[in-house]
């Protein structure tokens, strides 16, 4: 028997529930209302106030290796340290271990002030503390609803990670991509820099940005008015990172070149100096050296003209350095061997009235072509040089690169010049014989050597090995294909006249290598005044050679801009033996199996 307090309990929680399912059922309602039948215009309602914002997600900027893979430049991350001047003149409330908030003894929050933690915060970012203070206190005055200042900028992950750690709710870190160069200078002039922004500025790093550059991607989403992001409005777009650029530079050699030519430079007192170093067989630059060089990491410490690359962008009068293209053509054109002769005073008056001098004074002699270039006459070269017509002689010199520049394609770099043959008068005629009246760059003077040590072919000078790109492609550098500029018998026989000029040259004894055949020649040019003249005392000296003469590996060019210890050419002997030593011991080159076989100097 079911009692009447039984049935109204019962009817109570049939009630209850009822009211329960009916309130559900309204929510179910509501809710498909808002989700599915008025969607859209809920969606556009709230779109309407809300804000779309993007943010920025940085790609990498590409890594620049030498030749070996050791990174000369990568990207890392800088951050600037903004605060919230309205919410930081507040201060914030003291916490213990366990951060529960400080009491005093009223029972109210202990509060610390702004100039407590900026003084916290200057230690950090080692500015004064004042200065750090004033950036909220000024602001505030100016205006007290002010929301944003910079407290620093381009601080570094271990700047930011300590600054983190504060946790001071007014304090932000935008991240600011960034370039740090691990070796610092070495090869810093070629390598180049970056601006504070990240703009390539010089160097490879502005040479190379299309393999370089990273391309930035973003989040877009949108927030409401009360600043929360909306659910499903954010959109990705990915990041490309740069590619890896690969240099031809052997960072191990260009590191000892530079500790060279930076002591040679300073003890000749020359206002600076290059050491330039190109594999034979490929054209590759493995090093260049230069004085003064820049640190990449800190360029404001070089001057303004010590930033670039003056090796690259250098041109002069290469003077007897270019003797060697006159035997070439007057070997191809006129017939000559090293054996044919001319009688060759100190001076002489030719008969169009041009006036040539030697060097030094000495009495009438006959030299044949390979004592020429032995003792590096003017008088000589002339002679042989005006067997052949100034046409050909111009376009020899053109063959060589006079006048086209280098493969390098080198930012500010000289193609050099030259006067057009219709334009040379009675000395001209001749000075373009011994390396006067045209201008080239050094990279040019160390690859008229390369091509003649490697049987005449021209191989084009490089910087680049390879740029990998952010999908693992590996591109190669677009180079002009080898060029054959004289006849490989030719090149022989030049070769041999420059090995001579080294075994029985009056610089013998001072850069023979015990074990090693090796060729070159020495060059003592003057220096434009820019009144159309000369200066006088003072030269860009160069030596540039090649070894072993039997088996060329490598070509070495050392310069020396207006050494005032000692003027000459013999100013670049110590240089270039300790520079071409250190190649062959790097590069484990095996030493000569023969001697060098003397051709006659005089006859």
């Amino acid at each position: 028997m079911t009692t009447r307090a039984t049935r109204s309990q019962r009817r109570r929680t049939v009630v209850a529930l009822a009211v329960v399912l009916i309130v559900l059922a309204a929510f179910v309602i509501r809710l498909v209302d808002i989700q599915v039948v008025n969607a859209n215009q809920h969606i556009s309602d709230s779109r309407d106030l809300a804000t779309e914002t993007a943010r920025v997600v940085y790609g990498a900027r590409g890594e620049i290796t030498d030749t070996h893979g050791a990174v000369l430049a990568t990207s890392t991350t800088l951050y600037d340290v903004q605060v919230d001047p309205m919410m930081a003149a507040k201060g914030i409330a003291a916490t213990d271990a366990d951060g529960k908030k400080i009491l005093d003894d009223e029972g109210q929050p202990v509060t610390i002030e702004w100039t407590e933690l900026a003084a916290a915060i200057a230690e950090i970012t080692g500015q004064d503390a004042a200065k750090v203070a004033a950036v909220v206190t000024d602001a505030v005055a100016a205006d007290p609803a002010d929301r944003f200042e910079y407290i620093t900028r381009y601080a570094s992950t271990a700047t930011y990670r300590e600054l983190a750690e504060l946790e001071l709710p007014f304090l932000t870190f935008p991240p600011h991509p960034a370039r740090t160069y691990p070796d610092g200078a070495v090869a810093g002039n070629i390598v180049g820099f970056v601006g504070s922004d990240g703009t390539p500025l010089e160097g490879i790093e502005s040479v190379e940005e299309s393999c370089l550059a990273a391309e930035d991607g973003r989040v877009l989403y949108q927030r409401g008015a009360d600043g929360v992001i909306i659910p499903g409005t954010e959109e990705t777009e990915k990041a490309t990172d740069g590619g890896t650029l690969r240099l031809t530079i052997d960072a191990d050699l260009q590191w000892y070149m530079q500790q060279l030519i930076a002591e040679e430079t300073d003890r000749l007192r020359a206002n600076w100096g290059g050491i330039v170093v190109v594999e034979v067989a490929t054209g590759k630059i493995r090093a260049a050296a230069e004085t003064a060089s820049v640190d990449p990491n800190d360029v404001g410490a070089s001057a303004p003209e010590d930033r670039a690359s003056r090796l690259l962008r250098y041109s002069y009068e290469p003077g007897s350095t270019f003797k060697p293209v006159t035997a070439a053509t007057a070997i191809e054109q006129a017939g000559l061997t090293s054996a044919s002769t001319v009688v060759v005073p100190d001076r002489k008056v030719f008969a169009n009235g041009a006036v040539i001098n030697d060097s030094e004074h000495h009495a009438t002699e006959t030299l044949t072509l390979a004592g020429g270039l032995v003792r590096s006459s003017n008088v000589a070269m002339s002679q042989f040089g005006a067997l052949v017509d100034p046409e050909t002689r111009l376009e020899y010199l053109q063959k060589f690169g006079v006048g086209e520049g280098t493969a390098l394609n080198w930012p500010g770099e000289p193609q050099g010049t030259y006067i057009p043959v219709d334009q040379w008068d009675n000395q001209t005629y001749y000075t373009t014989t011994f390396g006067q009246a045209f201008t080239v760059t050094v990279p040019q003077v160390a690859s008229v050597y390369q091509t003649i040590a490697n049987d005449g072919v021209r191989m084009p000078l490089s910087l680049v090995e390879s740029c990998t790109s952010a999908d693992g492609v590996v591109h190669a550098p677009d180079l002009p294909a080898p060029t054959r500029v004289i006849d490989k018998s030719t090149a022989a026989e030049v070769g041999l006249m420059l090995e001579n000029v080294f075994a029985q040259g009056t610089l013998a004894d001072d850069v023979a290598i015990d074990g090693y055949r090796m060729a070159g020649k020495t060059g003592t040019a003057q220096v434009p005044n820019g009144k159309g003249g000369y200066k006088s005392g003072v030269y860009f000296t160069s030596l540039v050679g090649y070894a072993p003469a039997d088996d060329p590996q490598y070509v070495v060019l050392t310069v020396f801009d207006e050494p005032k210890k000692t003027r000459m050419s013999s100013a670049n002997r110590p240089a270039f033996t300790q520079a071409m030593t250190q190649v062959l011991k790097h590069y484990r080159i095996m030493p000569s199996e023969s001697e060098t076989s003397l051709l006659p100097v005089t006859r």
